[in-house]
């Protein structure tokens, strides 16, 4: 199993139970960024962090060329 999947099982178990409480997933899904960036702050510098929050900002439309080939 990759991590990918095996994050990906626990993000949708996480959906299920937020469900089943009514809570939305979008509640759910800025309380899984913070806390991914609580764990990049254990091990990596802030201008790291930006940089990668910045990469996926920059590639959230999947339809276009990723931005690092971007004329």
């Amino acid at each position: 199993m990759s991590t990918y999947d095996l994050v990906a099982r626990h993000v949708a178990a996480a959906l299920k139970e937020a469900e089943a409480q009514s809570i939305a997933s979008d509640v759910v899904a800025r309380c899984l960024l913070s806390e991914a960036i609580r764990l990049f702050r254990q091990d990596r510098p802030i201008a790291d962090i930006a940089a990668e929050l910045t990469a996926a900002i920059d590639n959230l439309d999947e339809d276009a060329p990723l931005a690092f080939i971007r004329p």
